[in-house]
């Protein structure tokens, strides 16, 4: 009986032990994804602009927009190519191209995120001096409703615009000089006149975390940066994968297609939005 007795007692010391590392092993696996979290966290922060300023500080060191040749610029490989810029990856999001009618050149994005919108443009500027302010200059004078306003990336402009039907149009215009380039945003919706709400976090990130490449083209001050029609991630790698002669015998993936049938995932949508003419490129906000 005794023999019977302390094999059920080491059985049963075993069985805890097990449990006890178990237990351990549990612990330390939560103690690793919180320490992976609060990195992945403290990374996002580092590329995300939270604090309200009047003049912004710190673009391609800490934040975005960012250059392509920035030395510290934000890996872009998962991001939409649109010639003049690549977009970042948003679960959830729709996104649509605005177009010439006359020759179907893409003038901009924009991105539709819950009930807010971001209109994305790219613009030439000089080399010495940014072009925000001289711009922003411009929408005060030719709007009597706009105000100006410090705002994660500087001082912004609040600007209600008048819409069919009488209703009205709050929009957030944000303006980021970069080397030669500008990058304006229009927010629209909730990300334009709550800045606690989550779409207006995720919009602001959006913005933050686009990439512009301004090329070597020579441009006139104010001029749009040549765009193009989407090229997604998985396009842009077989291509350079077929220029670098590594898909021997699919020659075809050599030429990108023109329209993606999807930049990210199957949320994703694209739609190119014409106009019969770009119109005042500064003044109004269409």
């Amino acid at each position: 009986m005794g023999l019977f007795g302390f094999g059920k007692k080491k059985h049963q010391d075993e069985d805890a032990a097990e449990r006890e590392a178990e237990k351990a092993a549990d612990e330390a696996k939560d103690e690793a994804e919180n320490t992976a979290d609060k990195a992945a966290a403290q990374t996002a922060e580092e590329h995300y602009p939270t604090e309200i300023v009047s003049a912004y500080e710190g673009r391609g060191e800490e934040y975005g927009p960012w250059d392509v040749n920035d030395e510290d610029v934000i890996d872009y490989d998962m991001h939409l190519d649109l010639g003049a810029y690549y977009l970042p990856y948003l679960q959830g999001l729709s996104l649509r191209l605005k177009a010439s009618r006359a020759d179907q050149q893409i003038l901009g994005s924009t991105i539709s995120y819950g009930s807010s919108s971001l209109e994305i443009e790219a613009f030439a500027a000089p080399k010495s001096a940014g072009l925000w302010d001289d711009v922003r200059a411009d929408l005060i004078a030719a709007n009597k409703g706009a105000t100006e306003q410090p705002g994660v990336f500087g001082t912004e402009i609040k600007l209600p615009v008048q819409l069919k039907g009488g209703k009205t149009l709050v929009t957030r215009i944000v303006g980021v000089d970069g080397p030669r380039w500008m990058l304006r945003g229009i927010f629209s919706g909730t990300a334009a006149t709550d800045p606690n709400a989550d779409e207006t976090i995720a919009l602001n990130k959006f913005f933050a975390d686009v990439v512009v490449d301004r090329g070597e083209e020579p441009l006139a001050p104010r001029d749009l940066i040549p765009m193009h029609p989407p090229v997604a991630p998985a396009e842009r790698k077989a291509a350079a994968a077929a220029a670098a002669g590594e898909t021997e015998g699919k020659e075809h993936l050599k030429d990108i297609p023109n329209k993606p049938d999807g930049p990210f995932d199957t949320d994703q949508q694209v739609e190119v939005k014409t106009t019969l003419s770009r119109g005042p490129m500064f003044s109004e906000v269409r």
